[in-house]
């Protein structure tokens, strides 16, 4: 199926109750999404754990304020990176990445991680 959004990707940071960024990739009409506590891998072959999390729509990809106490999400979010992607895989327990952004650069994979629950994947820099 091709997509009739440009691919775009966007990392927030996001001061919340925990400190951590979110990575979101443009698919479908909308920002497939997930919570990198300890920030984007910058090495190749580091990992870093990646919670996936609920879908956003695509408006949010620019969004930069601050969610009001009480709500889902209470805190400040900035855009920490942002760009377009090359899909290499988009599999169920694989998706593949080529992220072309103002400080991300290069291949990045997204590996399930059922040790770790459900929503728990593993992103890793790879090498390109």
């Amino acid at each position: 199926m091709r997509e009739s959004h440009p691919l775009i990707f966007v990392v927030q940071e996001h001061t919340s109750r925990h400190h951590h960024f979110d990575l979101r990739l443009a698919r479908h009409g909308v920002l497939k999404s997930w919570a990198v506590p300890k920030g984007m891998p910058d090495q190749p072959g580091e990992r870093r754990l990646a919670v996936a999390t609920e879908d956003h729509p695509i408006e949010y990809a620019g969004f930069e304020g601050t969610i009001s106490d009480g709500e889902y999400g209470a805190g400040t979010v900035a855009v920490w990176d942002h760009g377009v992607y090359e899909p290499l895989v988009w599999e169920d327990e694989k998706i593949e990445v080529v992220l072309a952004g103002e400080k991300l650069q290069g291949r990045y994979a997204l590996v399930r991680f059922p040790k770790g629950g459900e929503a728990a994947w593993l992103i890793v820099r790879a090498r390109d």
